[in-house]
């Protein structure tokens, strides 16, 4: 068997489309030390085609990052087998809070020196030294406390869609650059209580030994992240305190907690959480479309992109050098829009 994929996004997208049973997205992470991360990510690769599995896997020398899609009818025999894996085994999962079974059309798994980009040098300090993992009964009682900070460890465009009531938001398009600007941010308050959350769980590790190394006091982090949260809130019967959607790195781009819409259509200003990729792959930035206006500019993010959709192929090369000088610095576009359309964008609560 290959331990690659070979056929385009369009053959995957379609043979996912036809498939006739359902898949459940899952995701999982550990910090544990892999001596050959290669053969590590192509035993996976090889067990995990066989069980017609797809997803986005991280390996590194510290440990795994997993989102994945599995067949739900080859779930329990997927959960048992990573219980052979002396790394993997007791490992816990999350289970997605909405699912279409359309996640992931392909297999990736990549080896990475990181799984969680954070440019920081983790021997500068000791990173199993981390924050006090709280159950989500715990957050929820914990996170509108005055005393309480409450930090969001995810980007400006992930928070913008969803949050906890009255958290920190910072304005970071990375986690390496957020990491570094809540430490900065915080810096007067290393005796408060903190409550840091992510997605997953996983940021939160890495950021929680972060601060705990620059003199926060009394650091703590929601253990599964808003997935379990949502999950455990809602076996509890309790009233969600994150409002909003949990925007997620897969097909999705977003899952609902509590049904609320806090974000707004980035053309238009219309109460919209759904983010699109640019449909002028020249460009294809990730922002906040509603319908009318996906309609009005053809899946774009403006009247450059739409009009770069119509030319010749010969005018389309010509355009090429003009958008990755526009474009190339995705990070600093982004951020030219959300100042360019701060009047539409509603403050955190």
């Amino acid at each position: 068997m290959e331990l690659y994929n070979r056929y385009s996004r369009k053959e995957l997208i379609q043979k996912l489309m036809d498939e006739p049973f359902e898949r459940t997205t899952i995701s999982f992470y550990r910090y544990v030390r892999l001596a050959d991360p290669q053969d590590f990510r192509n035993l996976l690769f090889l067990d995990w085609s066989s069980q017609n599995c797809f997803g986005r896997i991280y390996v590194a020398r510290e440990g795994i990052n997993a989102q994945m899609s599995v067949p739900t009818h080859h779930l329990q025999s997927f959960l048992d087998k990573l219980q052979q894996y002396v790394e993997l085994k007791d490992m816990p999962i999350k289970f997605a809070v909405e699912d279409n079974g359309k996640s992931f059309y392909k297999l990736t798994i990549k080896v990475r020196p990181k799984i969680v980009a954070d440019g920081l040098d983790d021997q500068a300090f000791d990173t199993t030294d981390v924050g006090r993992h709280l159950t989500a009964a715990e957050f929820h009682r914990l996170v509108d406390q005055p005393d309480v900070l409450v930090v969001d460890m995810r980007n400006h465009y992930e928070s913008e869609i969803g949050h906890f009531k009255g958290a920190i938001c910072p304005q970071a398009d990375t986690f390496r650059e957020e990491i570094e600007m809540v430490a900065d941010q915080l810096s007067d308050v290393k005796d408060r209580k903190i409550l840091l959350y992510c997605t997953g769980g996983v940021r939160c590790e890495k950021a929680s030994s972060y601060l705990r190394h620059h003199g926060f006091k009394d650091v703590n982090q929601l253990h599964g992240g808003i997935i379990e949260y949502a999950r455990q809130i809602k076996q509890l019967k309790l009233e969600s305190k994150f409002i909003g959607k949990n925007f997620v790195f897969d097909e999705r781009l977003g899952e609902s907690i509590n049904g609320e819409v806090i974000a707004h259509c980035h053309q238009c200003g219309n109460a919209c959480d759904t983010h699109v990729n640019c449909a002028n792959n020249l460009c294809h930035l990730l922002f906040i479309q509603c319908s009318e206006c996906a309609r009005r500019y053809e899946g774009c993010c403006g009247d450059e992109c739409r009009d770069a959709l119509h030319v010749s192929a010969e005018d389309r090369q010509l355009l090429v050098q003009t958008f990755q000088r526009k474009f190339g610095n995705r990070k600093a576009f982004r951020k030219g829009i959300n100042q360019k359309l701060s009047f539409i964008k509603p403050e955190h609560e």
